[in-house]
């Protein structure tokens, strides 16, 4: 008789059955493997968000304090500036019989003194020339004068004003010509 070939050959009902079974046990040993897989996957993600949910929560704190220390310390570079001024005011008042002179030299050096920390915490005057262009954004116009110069420009300066970081901390206060 000629060897069968196994096509011809059929598997009796339980080498099916086994077989299935076995299939079925290692598509269920693949499907608990993955399980265990995404599971621990699942534990790896909670503890990485727990970790960044804490590491974002003092970045938070510190930058909370940080902003805290930079209000309540923030004008002490300026007050350090304010003091050798403090201090000139101080001396000239406490000489008693100086001539006038000298008491105008001291108090010319210490509005120079003055002037000068005020420009290192970049506090600038704004002192518009006459002819000036009106700058609503810098000058407040008091009054407008009739003036030999083009209309709204500056014809005098009352009082200065001053810029902190070219922010206007008080315009000038000018008079202004009025268009003829």
């Amino acid at each position: 008789m000629p060897p069968q070939s196994p096509h011809e050959n059929p598997m009796s009902p339980e080498e099916l059955e086994a077989a299935a079974a076995a299939n079925e046990a290692d598509a269920l040993a693949q499907l608990q493997a993955q399980v265990a897989e995404l599971q621990a996957k699942n534990v790896d993600l909670a503890d990485q968000y727990l970790r960044a949910k804490a590491e974002v929560e003092n970045a938070r704190r510190r930058a909370d304090e940080e902003v805290s220390k930079a209000r309540k310390f923030g004008v002490e570079s300026f007050a350090e500036s304010m003091l050798p001024v403090v201090d000139s005011l101080e001396a000239g008042l406490a000489v008693a019989d100086a001539p006038n002179e000298v008491l105008r030299e001291g108090s010319e050096a210490t509005l120079r003194q003055l002037l000068s920390a005020l420009e290192r915490n970049k506090v600038v005057a704004i002192a518009p020339a006459a002819g000036e262009k009106f700058d609503p954004h810098q000058h407040q116009a008091i009054s407008m004068v009739p003036a030999d110069q083009d209309a709204n420009t500056v014809v005098a300066t009352l009082q200065k004003g001053y810029l902190i970081a070219d922010r206007v901390m008080r315009p000038a206060l000018v008079t202004v010509a009025a268009p003829k």
